[in-house]
């Protein structure tokens, strides 16, 4: 065999084990990107549900007498603004999901406070409906909280393969690029001030 042959076999040897990489790091990338995105599907449709049961607990808490109009109309709002705020699942970006994050808070912040107002009605506390919407609404933030961690951990393994060698070489070119996490709300490193 001559030192020509030789060359070519080992050139097309090089060749085929870099194609077999590109394309075993091209389809590990792909599963990695349809996962994380059934995963931000699970997360936008538990803040959907949220959103769902908002009008319902609002409608139950009108009918208690002299209720804070101001509080009902923050939460009717801020579920507004939520609802505006749509994340295409092809561009989970860290700034997109920061700003679909920071739409929920509102409706989070509105809902806490309408459920702590909700206490100084006694009457409202006996409503069962009003209690069946609380719970509800409470194992509805259990599962958006159990989604967003399933999020965490499939952005995560993805933007792990995305960023190890020798995908890096093949992600940036075929498009794939890093998707952000779900992060703490400000300021809910410091444990609230509680006063009574």
């Amino acid at each position: 065999m001559s030192t020509r042959n030789l060359s070519l076999i080992v050139i097309l040897a090089v060749i085929l084990i870099l194609g077999g990489c590109a394309c075993s790091g091209y389809n590990n990338l792909v599963s990695k990107d349809e996962n994380t995105k059934g995963k931000w599907g699970n997360v936008q449709s538990d803040y959907q549900r949220r959103s769902d049961l908002i009008p319902n607990l609002v409608n139950t808490v009108k009918g208690a007498a002299n209720f804070e109009q101001t509080t009902l109309t923050n939460v009717i709002e801020a579920r507004a603004k939520a609802t505006q705020v749509q994340i295409n699942a092809n561009d989970l970006s860290p700034e997109k999901v920061a700003q679909f994050q920071q739409a929920q808070a509102g409706v989070t912040g509105a809902l806490g406070k309408l459920l702590a107002v909700a206490e100084a009605y006694p009457t409202l506390q006996a409503t069962q409906n009003f209690r069946d919407l609380q719970a509800q609404l409470e194992g509805t933030e259990n599962r958006i909280k159990v989604s967003r961690n399933d999020f965490n951990a499939a952005v995560q393994d993805f933007n792990q393969s995305a960023r190890t060698f020798p995908n890096n070489l093949f992600a940036g070119m075929f498009g794939f690029k890093p998707k952000g996490y779900f992060q703490s709300e400000p300021g809910s490193d410091k444990a609230p001030d509680v006063k009574f």
